[in-house]
């Protein structure tokens, strides 16, 4: 029992440290700051998240924006969108009170947010 107890936090963060992957499909959604090509039609915004004040404290900031990008893709692929137009990305911070693995007031980058437009784009054709 006391080897589940110290296995399960070990795995979460381990599993916190990883990047949202993307489903299959889900990879040839198309992210761009790009308005979309004409002829596609608005389906509503997507927002894909990554990391939270405890995981995020634990993963890089490059796994968090990736897992944010790619949470954005399986989003706005379960919507039925193959195209993407980002609109926002931000970054959320927790700081420290002086306890637990913040302490000492300094702040770290935990969660990143990226927000966009998808749209259904039938004449875009995008290949693995």
């Amino acid at each position: 029992m006391k080897k589940a107890f110290l296995i399960l936090p070990c795995l979460a963060v381990v599993v916190g440290c990883s990047s949202i992957e993307t489903n299959p499909q889900s990879s040839k959604v198309l992210v761009s700051h790009n308005k979309p090509p004409k002829g596609c039609k608005y389906i509503g915004e997507a927002v894909g998240n990554q990391g939270n004040f405890v995981s995020g404290a634990w993963t890089s900031n490059a796994n968090l924006e990736k897992g944010a990008m790619n949470d954005l893709r399986n989003k706005a692929n379960e919507m039925g969108a193959n195209y993407v137009q980002l609109t926002t990305s931000r970054a959320g911070m927790s700081g420290g009170s002086g306890v637990g693995l913040n302490s000492g007031g300094s702040f770290s980058q935990t969660t990143v947010a990226a927000i966009g437009n998808a749209y259904n784009c039938k004449h875009l054709d995008i290949t693995d």
